[in-house]
């Protein structure tokens, strides 16, 4: 058996920076990831756990240009209708006044599905939960951002669209279901602040009312 490594107080102190600086992105530069990068993000992405090892994620690079404009096209309609959702004037415009999404400018594209009906794992662990083959899938994207993150990679979750409009798009088995939808890139001014809260739009309020006993 491998030895397990010693995390000394340096590395703990480099992971809660790490973790800090992980942001949502959405403005990104012109830099491509090199390739060996995007391979070891997604390496990086299957060391997540996932309930009886099932491994349900699945995940869709996308590099045609007429389906990344039509991906863009169809956020942005949802956005429109989103905004129109408010209905207070401030907030409405606050919303319009944000960039929701780097579709078009980030230069690598991922979506990632859970396949419901995977057959690894073989249900172990989802009789009385399904859901944890979806919140497996949910870990792999958050081990994937912070591996991103480390390399000075940024990522940008979308999720003001139709899962429906874009499984169609994409044209993936019908038993896959959406789970999120990523902008990749470099971040044109990275910032350990989210960019919501540097807006306006919502501070990042105390553990404390979010912590309750029992």
């Amino acid at each position: 058996m491998s030895t397990p490594p010693a995390f000394d107080d340096a590395f703990l102190r480099q992971f809660d920076t790490l973790l800090r600086w992980r942001r949502d992105v959405r403005h990104f530069a012109a830099q491509a990831i090199a390739p060996a990068d995007m391979a070891a993000l997604l390496e990086a992405a299957v060391l997540a756990p996932s309930v009886g090892n099932a491994q349900p994620w699945r995940f869709v690079r996308l590099r045609t240009p007429a389906l990344r404009e039509a991906l863009a096209g169809h956020v942005d309609a949802e956005n429109a209708r989103a905004a129109s959702g408010y209905a207070q004037e401030g907030r409405r415009e606050a919303y319009r006044a944000l960039k929701l999404h780097g579709l078009r400018e980030a230069p690598e594209l991922l979506a990632v599905f859970c396949d419901d009906h995977a057959t690894a794992g073989h249900g172990l662990g989802i009789a009385t939960m399904p859901e944890m083959l979806r919140y497996s899938c949910v870990t792999a994207i958050h081990t994937l951002w912070l591996a991103a993150r480390a390399r000075g990679i940024g990522l940008g979750w979308v999720s003001i669209l139709d899962p429906a409009a874009v499984t169609a798009l994409l044209d993936v088995p019908p038993d896959w279901t959406l789970i999120a939808l990523l902008c990749l890139g470099y971040p044109e001014t990275p910032s350990d602040t989210p960019e919501l809260e540097r807006r306006g739009w919502q501070t990042r309020e105390p553990l404390a009312d979010r912590l309750f006993e029992r």
